[in-house]
């Protein structure tokens, strides 16, 4: 994507697991990632190298980071490492969160 203002409809949009939905923007160094998932979608665990930092906007969903779990809803953020195993659940109601991504993960463009 070229510098300016991002047209969601102009983003990738890629399902990454069952009822799990992204749309990307990135830059040269860093991307965004719009996570939707549906009730009861799950992240399966995996790693990649890339460190991720995020939030979540809305619903909730239970984290698996390393060896702790945590249920995170709007405004709880976190921190995952490259290399760290890590898996999502939604709950019940859904949950949208933002991801950012250093560098940029290739295989979401």
């Amino acid at each position: 994507m070229t510098a300016g203002f991002v047209d969601k409809s102009a983003c990738t949009h890629r399902t990454i697991f069952p009822g799990v939905e992204i749309a990307t923007a990135a830059g040269e160094q860093m991307m965004l990632s719009m996570v939707d998932l549906k009730p009861g979608a799950e992240v399966a665990p995996h790693s990649h190298p890339h460190e991720q930092v995020g939030t979540v906007l809305e619903g909730r969903a239970k984290f698996f980071l390393g060896d702790e779990e945590r249920v995170l809803g709007p405004g709880d953020m976190y921190i995952i490492p490259g290399g760290m195993t890590h898996r999502v659940i939604a709950m019940e109601e859904g949950c949208r969160a933002l991801d950012v991504f250093h560098p940029v993960r290739e295989d979401y463009l």
